[in-house]
């Protein structure tokens, strides 16, 4: 009986290196590149300017809970979702 619990344990050890191998190398710089969007998206503020996941330049006019008001244009303001902020290109001063 505990003679194949060895063999057992020595095929599954490249499958669990494997894993492993993978953890390191994608899932965690995953969940420290998805830890720095949401620190980014909780520190906007008015006038920051961002660039949405589809490529819209604009400058945040109002910060709800849940979306933020950019301004594209003069005179045009659209509403979008906190989780469409792909990037802060400036930063508004104090």
């Amino acid at each position: 009986m505990g003679s194949t619990q060895a063999p057992l344990l020595v095929s599954l050890f490249p499958f669990i290196l494997v894993f492993l191998v993978m953890y390191v190398l994608i899932i965690l710089p995953q969940q420290k590149q998805q830890k720095k969007h949401r620190q980014m998206l909780t520190n906007l503020k008015k006038n920051d300017e961002v660039v949405t996941i589809g490529g819209v330049h604009g400058t945040i006019v109002n910060v709800k809970e849940k979306t933020f008001i950019l301004r594209i244009d003069d005179n045009v303001k659209v509403e979008i979702d906190k989780s469409a902020i792909a990037s802060v290109t400036r930063v508004a001063s104090v």
